[in-house]
């Protein structure tokens, strides 16, 4: 796996689920299917006057969420930014050709209320199920920095082997320490509430 393909599955799911946060601090979720790919950057659209946008004008961030019927989840997290005004109609008029239906939601001179957003800097999280152990990766694009997630085992290890029994998918080697296989972690915190000496961190 790798961000460009990431990317062209999301493609091939078509309407995803976009997150913001509103001016209470409180999650916000919509399913969008107005995008258009461009390399690596994601377009997309909405109307200026809605709260998706003005959500976006306050703060920026957002996720976007797909789900595959491989049982893939893809992950985007980053910040959108308005395109700007010089591109509003070359971007508006792509995603109106990639996707007629707007057509009759903003018909003639309406889709002057449309504005397009692009999001170019990013991580993404890339997270399977339908495979034993699980696969998890992680994919940064543009001018990111990858946070560690999951748990590690620490020096601190006595070597008793209670972590990798109890790991669901089994993504526990024996070692001095013990290794946790991060790309086959659930990140479900099993070996961190049975490890006997508190030997490993939540990252």
């Amino acid at each position: 796996m790798d961000a460009k393909t990431c990317i062209e599955k999301l493609g091939y799911v078509g309407v995803l689920n976009f997150a913001t946060v509103d001016e209470d601090g409180a999650p916000q979720v919509r399913n969008v299917s107005a995008i258009h790919y461009e390399g690596m950057e994601i377009y997309f659209l909405t109307a200026r006057g809605k709260s998706f946008a003005r959500q976006l004008y306050a703060d920026g961030r957002l996720q976007i969420l797909g789900y595959t019927k491989y049982k893939e989840m893809i992950r985007v997290s980053g910040r959108a930014a308005e395109v700007p005004k010089d591109e509003q109609k070359k971007w508006r008029d792509i995603l109106y050709q990639e996707q007629p239906y707007l057509e009759n939601v903003y018909p003639g001179e309406t889709k002057r209320i449309d504005t397009i957003f692009a999001v170019k800097d990013y991580t993404i999280e890339y997270f399977c199920l339908s495979t034993r152990p699980i696969t998890r990766e992680y994919f940064a694009v543009g001018n990111v920095v990858l946070r560690p997630k999951g748990y590690q085992i620490t020096d601190a290890c006595i070597g008793c082997g209670t972590c990798a029994r109890v790991c669901p998918q089994g993504a526990v080697d024996a070692g001095h320490p013990f290794q946790i296989r991060q790309n086959n972690c659930l990140q479900c915190g099993n070996c961190f509430e049975h490890c006997p000496v508190q030997a490993i961190n939540r990252l």
